[in-house]
């Protein structure tokens, strides 16, 4: 008997293992809503309140399975809604589908109600965009569009689907292609020997571990070779949950507000073993501290892209592998009796407690909130399996200087943040990190990042997710601040912000609220939110002074007005 073809691509969904599906719904998709309503029982549809919160929440499903979220929108400022989410799939190397409900044939290419060019509009912020004419063809884009999210790279696909194809009968006879592995390209021997002798001649070499399509078992492989060749590990930016931040071996993370110890170790090393970042701007210090296009160092880079091996960096040595298949074949380098940079090894992990101690340096900043203290009593209560999630802006350093992930190697991935720096990610993370896997979730926003996304606690409240949100309010767009006042110091335009009561907000959404004012409140406060049966927001008030791990507002502006002074005269 004959099915809507919008059944059949949610027939095609499942045959992907696609659980979870989040999406603002649209009547340019309905015959797909009616599909989903008919297997309810097998995929979940998460309705969200605005799509770029949607999109996040496919992203942070794609970076906590391996397998590509998936995002159901409607046709123009539904698509455009959702395309921060795609911008971060992208920049973030993370598996992803958008299908976008779009106007019918017969009405292509008038500019139509909500019309607008896929193709032109997601082509550069995607793998892959293609829209589905023929109905029959279902089963074949839907499979082609998960391997290429997957492949290589992974990365999101875009998939256009026509109203009027979605209300097309299409046999019962018609089904679904088998579920979608990624391929692994595996390591060449030869090269293997080459990076076994660069390691033989090198004196202080630096692994680099991040990027995409890591699973358990990669890092686990990325473990034990580093155990047996006693090598300084380094995480990429946001990706600081690929290596354990608790290991001996581990140097801390390179990435924005990077520790100056770790960036001099960096500098000095004379062996870079990249193995999956694809060594962007915030993990190279602006492309400082590996010089592009040669490195002072030399330059291991290990890709699943051959398209980005030698692009930017040319490396000493390319190797086009999956991160599953680079990590296990490293781990049989069988290391020499004895190794030359023991020292070095352990001096970079010093180097790493030392950043993360609580006494912060000796620096001391203003105010009744002791932020590192704050970032122990997290440490001290969350669960091993704890999800943090955070968007951007310069409160999510606290989190990343000061809390140390278990890592992939325990089994379960544990961070959720954009490289790509996109504001607002962390709320509908959060709630789609909570949805999908029941493990407490903890999320960190500032004022201004909040506000972007925080709609989406009402999407927690309705289906059921509970994820603890501090939210560290300074009154401004603090990271614009800082650049402010360190290149134009004094004059301020368009950071300040006027914030609504908070907690009144989150109560409003069915959230449980309160207010931290002094560090000694903030421990009893995060205990009752890990007890609580419901989400809970803690608005924590902090100076605007209190604008860097390092330092604060003033002492920046100082320094640049010093600076400025110097060069007039």
């Amino acid at each position: 008997m004959d099915r809507l073809a919008g059944h059949l691509l949610v027939e095609c969904l499942v045959a992907q293992g696609v659980t979870h599906a989040f999406g603002v719904p649209g009547e340019s998709y309905l015959a797909v809503l009616d599909g989903l309503h008919r297997h309810a029982d097998r995929v979940r549809f998460i309705t969200t309140r605005q799509e770029g919160g949607a999109a996040f929440m496919a992203e942070a499903h794609g970076k906590l399975t391996g397998r590509p979220g998936v995002c159901l929108v409607t046709r123009g400022p539904g698509a455009t809604n959702a395309s921060i989410g795609v911008h971060t799939a992208f920049q973030d190397s993370t598996p992803m589908v958008l299908l976008v409900g779009d106007v019918a044939s017969d009405c292509r290419d008038r500019e139509a109600f909500q019309e607008v060019d896929f193709f032109r509009f997601f082509g550069p912020l995607a793998k892959r965009v293609e829209r589905i004419d023929d109905a029959r063809r279902i089963p074949e884009y839907i499979a082609r569009a998960f391997a290429t999210a997957m492949n290589g790279r992974p990365g999101p696909v875009v998939l256009v689907l026509p109203e009027d194809m979605l209300t097309q009968p299409v046999p019962a006879t018609l089904q679904p292609l088998p579920r979608v592995e990624a391929v692994q390209a595996w390591s060449d021997p030869g090269a293997l020997r080459t990076l076994r002798q660069m390691l033989l001649e090198a004196q202080r070499p630096l692994v680099l571990a991040g990027g995409g399509g890591w699973t358990p078992q990669a890092a686990q492989a990325l473990q034990r070779f580093a155990e047996a060749w006693q090598l300084p590990v380094a995480n990429t930016f946001r990706f600081q949950d690929t290596f354990c931040n608790r290991h001996p071996l581990y140097a801390g993370d390179v990435g924005l507000g990077i520790n100056p110890a770790l960036a001099q170790r960096v500098r000095q090393s004379d062996l870079i073993i990249a193995l999956g970042p694809r060594l962007g701007e915030s993990t190279t210090g602006s492309y400082t501290l590996l010089e592009a296009p040669r490195t002072a160092q030399k330059l291991v880079h290990i890709h699943a892209s051959a398209e980005e091996l030698n692009r930017v960096y040319f490396a000493d040595l390319a190797i086009c592998a999956g991160m599953s298949a680079a990590a296990r074949s490293l781990e049989v380098l069988s290391p020499p009796p004895t190794l030359p940079w023991t020292a070095w090894t352990e001096g970079c992990h010093a180097d790493y407690l030392a950043n993360t101690d609580p006494a912060n340096g000796g620096v001391v900043l203003p105010g009744p909130i002791d932020m590192p203290q704050v970032m122990a009593v997290l440490q001290k209560h969350l669960p091993a399996d704890a999800v943090l999630t955070n968007g951007a802006g310069n409160f999510a350093s606290w989190l990343h200087r000061f809390y140390a992930y278990p890592g992939l190697a325990h089994g379960l991935k544990t961070q959720l943040a954009p490289t790509n720096g996109a504001m607002g990610y962390g709320v509908p993370a959060g709630v789609a990190a909570s949805i999908a896997t029941g493990r407490t979730v903890f999320t960190i926003a500032g004022d201004g990042d909040f506000l972007m996304n925080g709609q989406e606690l009402a999407t927690a409240s309705q289906h059921g997710a509970r994820s603890i949100v501090l939210l560290l309010n300074n009154g401004m767009y603090g990271t614009i601040r800082m650049h402010q006042e360190r290149e134009y110091p004094g004059h301020v335009a368009g950071s300040a912000l006027a914030n609504p009561d908070f907690c009144a907000l989150a109560q409003a959404y069915g959230y449980r609220a309160e207010k931290v004012e002094r560090t000694e409140d903030w421990e009893p406060a995060l205990l009752r939110a890990l007890q609580a049966p419901v989400g809970t927001l803690i608005e924590m008030p902090i100076s605007p002074e209190v604008i860097t791990t390092r330092g604060t507002l003033s002492q920046i502006r100082q320094a640049a007005e010093a600076r400025l002074a110097a060069a007039k005269g």
